[in-house]
């Protein structure tokens, strides 16, 4: 039914039933027939935005599998704990994620050696979490474990590309250009003349990172006419590569240039309205809006991320936090245009979704309280902006420690709300 594109809720029916059926046999020996039962469940739960409901259904799937009756029952919970991870991922549950990925690439080196192939490539998915979750020791640590198995050329150009980026958020940006290169040299080597264009926008970052801007212009003015020849001259891609431009012109001072490269970045960007390319089109909003901040012009910005939010839409599962730090961002341009009531409305919907996607823990969240505490003050609600205060507190002092510049911040506001107080 779900291959030959049916109602979704109808082969949920099915589903369901089958899951029924096989249960009674799992209760007297692991039945692999019940677990795979279990995960099909769970991807049209998924298919349907019930990612809750898929959550449960895969805790019951690793459950079954016994890892001593053979290599099937080993791989059959690796793939429930995988499958668990990316439900976690599509809610924005990061760390929940990471742990269910850890505990499958765990059975697998078990049940397969160290050494394996298919570990490899395990360990680069899990590589690739730990940098969404700005974990970039843990993501080295496990993308190196990647390299050390020696897959094909075309794996370690992939895992080569990611440990550029790793190197790149750590600020090793030399290192970061020593395994771009050696990537684009497989890829290169392999006719792979598109993934050669993304990995020079990547070596392009790291030579703009160095201010060795002539080699980073000369990077990617290559991307852009490799994209251009491959993808068509409208393609987001070439976008993408625009917005560089514009950016690294905009850092040496060519104001001009840069806003001329903005603008024809946007013009392909807005020419897809209904476009599936929603991360490519969002992310082109998001990059230019930060240009323009960087300006000083705030209303385009704020006009700019607008946009993105509109891309994005309601129904975002997965992308919660993403429109939580988008409106995070308009947030704090309202307040530093003076529109204090517009400030606080943007930081409270911020708010509100990181509470909801489980973000309650991370440092951006700490930063968005105490954004939205400083917006209460301008609007004379102190005993609001206590509280918010107080609740960053918590969280800086467990994310950063007392003696971080952002904590020490909210200490300083915190202080000043309690005076005002009369405390």
């Amino acid at each position: 039914m779900i291959s030959s594109g049916e109602n979704p809720r109808r082969a949920l029916v099915y589903a369901l039933k089958a899951a029924k059926a096989f249960e009674p046999s799992s209760n007297e020996t692991p039945n692999l027939e019940h677990v795979m039962s279990l995960h099909v469940l769970a991807a049209i739960h998924c298919s349907l935005g019930n990612y809750n409901e898929a959550i449960p259904v895969l805790e019951k799937s690793i459950q079954i599998p016994a890892i001593y009756l053979g290599l099937d029952h080993a791989l059959a919970k690796f793939a429930g704990c995988m499958q668990l991870g990316d439900t976690y991922a599509m809610l924005g549950q990061v760390e929940n994620s990471i742990l269910c990925y850890t505990a499958g690439l765990e059975i697998q080196k078990q049940s397969l050696g160290d050494k394996d192939p298919r570990v490899g490539e395990t360990c680069r998915y899990l590589a690739e979490a730990h940098v969404q979750a700005l974990q970039f020791d843990e993501a080295a640590n496990v993308c190196q474990m990647a390299l050390d198995i020696h897959r094909g050329p075309e794996e370690e150009a992939a895992d080569r590309k990611l440990m550029g980026l790793i190197c790149e958020a750590r600020g090793d940006y030399e290192s970061a250009l020593e395994h771009y290169v050696l990537a684009s040299m497989s890829m290169a080597a392999n006719g792979r003349e598109v993934e050669v264009a993304s990995v020079d926008c990547s070596i392009g970052d790291a030579y703009l990172s160095l201010s060795r801007y002539d080699e980073a212009v000369f990077a990617y003015q290559k991307a852009l006419a490799t994209f251009k020849s491959k993808k068509g001259e409208s393609s987001t891609s070439v976008a993408s590569v625009l917005v560089k431009l514009g950016n690294l012109y905009n850092k040496i001072g060519k104001f001009k240039e840069s806003k001329t490269q903005c603008q024809n970045a946007l013009k392909i960007y807005e020419s897809r309205p209904n476009s599936h390319q929603v991360e490519e089109v969002a992310s082109g909003f998001i990059d230019i809006a930060a240009i323009y901040q960087s300006m000083d012009e705030l209303d385009q910005a704020i006009r700019l991320l607008r946009k993105a939010l509109k891309v994005y839409g309601d129904d975002v599962p997965g992308q919660q936090s993403t429109v939580a730090g988008i409106e995070a961002q308009i947030g704090v341009m309202h307040y530093m245009m003076g529109e204090f009531s517009e400030s606080y409305n943007s930081f409270k919907s911020a708010v509100s979704k990181m509470r909801a996607s489980g973000e309650k823990k991370s440092a951006m969240f700490g930063i968005a309280l105490n954004q939205m505490g400083l917006a209460c003050v301008q609007r004379y609600a102190i005993n609001e902006a206590a509280e918010l205060f107080e609740e960053a507190r918590g969280v800086l002092e467990k994310e950063y420690g007392a003696y971080h510049a952002d904590t020490l911040a909210v200490y300083s506001n915190l202080a000043g709300t309690y005076d005002a107080m009369g405390r």
